[in-house]
């Protein structure tokens, strides 16, 4: 008997869940320290970069911000943690982070052996490639035997791999652990071909010496779906940090904004009365363990979600990405909240 309770608690040290899972109070935590570890990317324009004097913007650093604003009405009371493809997982399993949002894929793989929880896309991606114009390629089905860098320890990878063999294409894969070091090797020409997600080449081609000369191929190999991740073991955390999402989404459905959140507060509504916690009843904020204002916070601090993907990556944005599946449903997207009853 004592070898099996060994061997489990082996297991689960090795799973990064149990000895490392999330404790029962990440609220009572986050509230404790006065702020939010938000795990973020390295350094990806649109999604997650800081400025030269250590700023950070971005599509997922407003997510950090609206879930710092839901808790403590006050966006700024973040603190970052860049991490690699390959820390991030380390990271939020050892507790060096409250939150992932780092354009991470929601797989089986990541929800159950890792040990995380998902629930939000607030991103709705897929692989691509990109290449120099100067090879002449139409599609990916023309890359057989060329040079791709790619980033080790992503869906990516693997992505890569199976649609290769799928296709009986050949590739010589040309990895490396950094963004950084991917994005310089392909610059520099190591490579014939960059795949990632097709929101990162977007990104990326801006960063690149020449972008006029790089054009995305129009195949996308996979589905990606991207959102925030905590740590099993504590389901009011998790609610808190998907019901952000679901708040910027209702937002935009109701057509709540940064501007006029005040004035929305006199709308004759009553889904707009309680999700803005005007209503003289609601217990929407007390039963996530926030204050029945955390929606009008987070709608100030950041805006609805349109408004962050605009600022960041799309129209208002110099990546200019469409919207496509990630417009409201009401839109022709996929884009879509619980109702806040």
């Amino acid at each position: 008997m004592a070898k099996k309770i060994l061997a489990a608690l082996v297991g689960a040290a090795v799973m990064g869940i149990g000895t490392h899972g999330a404790s029962a109070a990440t609220l009572d935590d986050v509230k404790a320290k006065g702020f939010v570890q938000c795990g973020v990317n390295t350094g990806l324009s649109g999604f997650a970069s800081p400025d030269a004097s250590g700023n950070w913007s971005g599509f997922d650093v407003d997510y950090c911000k609206a879930i710092a604003a839901a808790i403590f009405g006050d966006a700024t009371k973040v603190k970052y943690s860049p991490t690699s493809a390959k820390e991030r997982f380390p990271a939020l399993q050892s507790g060096e982070v409250d939150v992932l949002a780092r354009n991470t894929t929601w797989t089986i793989n990541r929800d159950t052996a890792l040990g995380f929880n998902f629930r939000a896309v607030n991103y709705y991606d897929g692989q691509g490639f990109m290449v120099r114009k100067g090879l002449n390629v139409k599609s990916a089905l023309e890359l057989s035997g060329a040079a791709v860098c790619v980033q080790t320890g992503t869906t990516t990878e693997l992505n890569l791999a199976d649609y290769f063999k799928a296709n009986n294409l050949q590739y010589n894969p040309v990895v490396f652990e950094k963004l950084e070091e991917v994005n310089a090797a392909y610059d520099a020409g190591r490579c014939d071909v960059y795949t990632t997600d097709q929101s990162g080449l977007y990104s990326l081609r801006l960063t690149l010496a020449a972008p006029d000369d790089h054009m995305i191929l129009p195949e996308i190999i996979s589905k990606e779906p991207l959102g925030p991740a905590v740590r099993q073991g504590d389901d009011q955390w998790f609610d808190i940090v998907s019901w952000v999402h679901y708040a910027l989404i209702n937002a935009e459905d109701f057509g709540i904004t940064t501007a006029n959140v005040e004035e929305m507060k006199k709308s004759p509504n009553p889904d707009v009365q309680r999700f803005l916690g005007v209503e003289a009843d609601t217990k929407i904020g007390t039963d996530l363990g926030l204050g029945n204002e955390w929606a009008v916070n987070v709608i100030k601090a950041v805006g609805n979600y349109g408004e962050i993907f605009d600022r960041n990556i799309g129209a208002g944005s110099p990546l200019k990405i469409e919207r496509g599946l990630n417009a409201l449903w009401s839109k022709g997207g996929i884009q879509y909240a619980p109702p806040v009853r």
